[in-house]
């Protein structure tokens, strides 16, 4: 079998393989992969997990018999049923379409992100649903899990932010929505204005961050592709492809903040 170039390679020249032993212990596999030691619960989003050693359970939001520790550790119905509870002993192998994954500690702070690029977190932080809609907030001291566009750059405010390109922010006020009116009359905006083609940009409108904090960029202003978390691909031989996808339009009502709604996407 030959592997792909970038392959991790073993002392022997072959690829490295893992097993249950041998895999990182809450740390990268790779900059896509993430390896979780599971010793008791952590809160996973749907379709992240890509495999597993050991025994372990998952359990819906709203569904299982862990009604106490999600009482606890969930605060966002909006975003419900796209969460599980793994419960049990093993190693996790979490990852996000090869975006890069990394995994963060969070110690008696607040740090607000977007939720489709959340992917796990330790039931001793707290998931609340941000006044941002698209974005959820974690409270309190753990680790948790988020993928991202690229490498992530931490940034001190006060600053003003393409929409596209911020991941969260931790320990700040909530920004504010700033639109370069002297853009907006420019040639640009008028052209927008007459034809109607074109988009706002990060040019047009940022967000700005003032007071203490810290802002999390990824390196890209593309938002991670979406698709109802879950789902399987429309691909030949995969089994049960294909059906609407939750939020498309089949008739059943958006609300804000869901993955694939458009204020999601732009933060609006």
């Amino acid at each position: 079998m030959n592997a792909a170039n970038g392959a991790q390679w073993g002392a022997a020249g072959g690829p490295q393989v893992y097993d249950a032993h041998t895999l990182p212990v809450d740390d990268n596999v790779n900059p896509y992969v993430f390896s979780v030691e599971l010793d008791g619960r952590w809160f996973l989003q749907k379709g992240k997990m890509i495999a597993y050693y050991g025994r372990i359970d998952f359990h819906g939001i709203g569904h299982g018999p862990l009604d106490r520790v999600i009482q606890a550790s969930f605060h966002s119905p909006l975003h419900a049923a796209d969460w599980v509870v793994a419960e049990g002993r093993g190693r996790m192998l979490l990852s996000d379409r090869a975006f890069e994954v990394n995994s963060y500690d969070l110690t008696e702070g607040n740090l607000t992100v977007r939720s489709g690029n959340l992917l796990a977190f330790t039931p001793s932080l707290a998931l609340k649903q941000s006044i941002v809609p698209g974005f959820v907030t974690l409270i309190g001291t753990g680790k948790f899990v988020a993928a991202s566009n690229g490498p992530v750059v931490f940034a001190e405010p006060p600053i003003r932010v393409d929409p596209q390109a911020l991941v969260g922010w931790a320990d700040c006020p909530t920004p504010n929505h700033h639109y370069d009116h002297g853009y907006l009359r420019g040639v640009l905006g008028g052209l927008r204005g007459l034809t109607g083609f074109g988009g706002t940009s990060g040019e047009e409108h940022q967000f700005e961050f003032v007071g203490a904090g810290t802002v999390l960029l990824q390196s890209s202003e593309q938002l991670m592709a979406e698709r109802a978390v879950g789902r399987p691909p429309e691909e030949e031989g995969v089994p049960q492809h294909g059906g609407p996808a939750r939020g498309s339009d089949s008739g059943t009502p958006r609300l804000p903040g869901q993955l694939g709604d458009l204020q999601r996407r732009f933060g609006l």
